[in-house]
């Protein structure tokens, strides 16, 4: 080791014990000032040397921060708005935990206690310098990529707009409603009722008693011995006739809504379904009522050339019960597939009320009359649009329902 460098090894030793260590004169030891002349030239000489030396440390951090914001600055106007990834990558190389600023922080070891505050605080103004500029070039980028995408998407308002496929009700739905216009053009109610239902209404009211045989054609889905899902629309009738104030006028309505079978599903039955039911009761109600109506309802629901035939029929709550017959649509009555070369298809059942039946809404049947009958919105569109299997309408029928809206 030569010379000089062992002379520039001691100094610093002795700095730092003076600087860290409180070293003082040996020679002094009740803590007075020394007065001797070689300590007081080498306090002065070596006050200068830490002065000296911390100085030049500040110095140096203070040029490696201006250089740090320098270099950093000039780097945040280079990144364009695609390289948002390259901003992130340069504010942990700068701000992170072994980024550049640390770095610089680390020479703080070197600089006595009271010039770290100092130092420190050139460091932190440093960083919130670097810290807003990064938060400003987000900002920026994120501006220009806006702008960018907004110059690049922009669309001409005035431009027609493309069309939104919408769906179409239901084609169940839309003859139901139909139908429920007709009736009630004609001055007729509609009542809705209960899907779960009781088993006086649903056939007791209908006399139809427990142990009737005919209760048979109409097996249900039962919950409780006495709680049913209904198998028709007519207990909406028998609450309604026993709710009815026969003095203001005749009881005109219809029920529509979903029924009930245990039935096996094929091309032309279903566990479930829906019917319409009507009926009219009051004074002096006739089969010529009855088939009038019906040949209205006809006409209105499948042409004005349509006729109506009545062929006699049972029912357990109507009586005398008929089956309605309409002339065929497709054919005109020459007989095709449609109506099975017959000219003629069945439509639906009707009747005049039993005179049980209005009893036991309390009706005195020997002043008041009725009619009745029940139609499925299934058979009415199957027969109108050409379906030939009712489980199209539960289990999905799309592309035909598009068509039928079409035609």
């Amino acid at each position: 080791m030569t010379e000089s460098s062992l002379y520039e090894s001691w100094v610093n030793s002795l700095a730092y014990g003076f600087r860290n260590k409180g070293l003082t004169c040996q020679i002094k030891t009740d803590g007075t000032a020394c007065q001797r002349s070689e300590c007081g030239v080498f306090g002065m000489w070596f006050s200068f040397y830490l002065r000296e030396t911390d100085g030049g440390i500040m110095s140096t951090i203070e040029e490696q921060l201006k250089a740090l914001r320098e270099e950093t600055l000039a780097s945040l106007k280079q990144i364009s708005a695609e390289n948002k990834k390259e901003l992130q990558e340069l504010r942990v190389s700068v701000l992170g935990k072994k980024g550049s600023l640390t770095e610089i922080l680390k020479g703080m070891k070197d600089v006595s206690a009271e010039m770290r505050p100092v130092i420190g605080k050139h460091v932190n103004e440093a960083r919130d310098v670097l810290t807003a500029a990064f938060e400003e070039s987000a900002k920026l980028l994120e501006e220009k990529k806006v702008e960018a995408q907004l110059a690049s998407e922009s669309i001409d308002v005035t431009l027609p707009g493309r069309p939104v496929a919408t769906g179409h009700r239901h084609i169940l739905t839309q003859t139901s409603e139909e139908i429920e216009d007709i009736f009630i053009g004609m001055g007729y109610q509609v009542v809705d009722g209960f899907e779960v239902e009781q088993d006086y209404y649903n056939f007791e009211r209908m006399n139809l008693p427990k142990d009737h045989p005919a209760r048979d054609m109409q097996d249900t889905f039962y919950i409780t011995e006495e709680i049913l899902l209904r198998t028709h629309t007519s207990p909406v009738q028998a609450r309604a006739m026993d709710a009815h104030d026969f003095s203001k006028g005749p009881l005109k309505m219809i029920s529509p809504g979903r029924v009930f079978r245990r039935d096996t599903d094929d091309a032309t039955h279903s566990h479930q379904f829906h019917q319409i039911e009507g009926l009219v009761v009051g004074k002096n109600i006739s089969m010529a009522d009855l088939q009038g109506t019906l040949q209205l309802i006809v006409q209105k629901m499948f042409g004005e050339e349509r006729q109506i035939r009545l062929r006699p029929s049972y029912f357990p709550f109507t009586e005398p019960s008929v089956e309605v017959d309409v002339s065929c649509f497709k054919c005109g009555g020459a007989g095709c597939n449609v109506c099975k070369k017959t000219g003629w298809i069945e439509i639906m059942g009707a009747g005049m009320v039993h005179p049980r039946v209005l009893e036991m809404s309390g009706i005195d049947a020997t002043v008041y009359s009725g009619f009745a009958f029940g139609l499925g919105q299934e058979r009415v569109a199957m027969l109108r649009y050409g379906i030939n299997d009712i489980r199209g309408f539960y289990q999905g029928m799309s592309t035909s329902q598009n068509s039928l809206n079409n035609d």
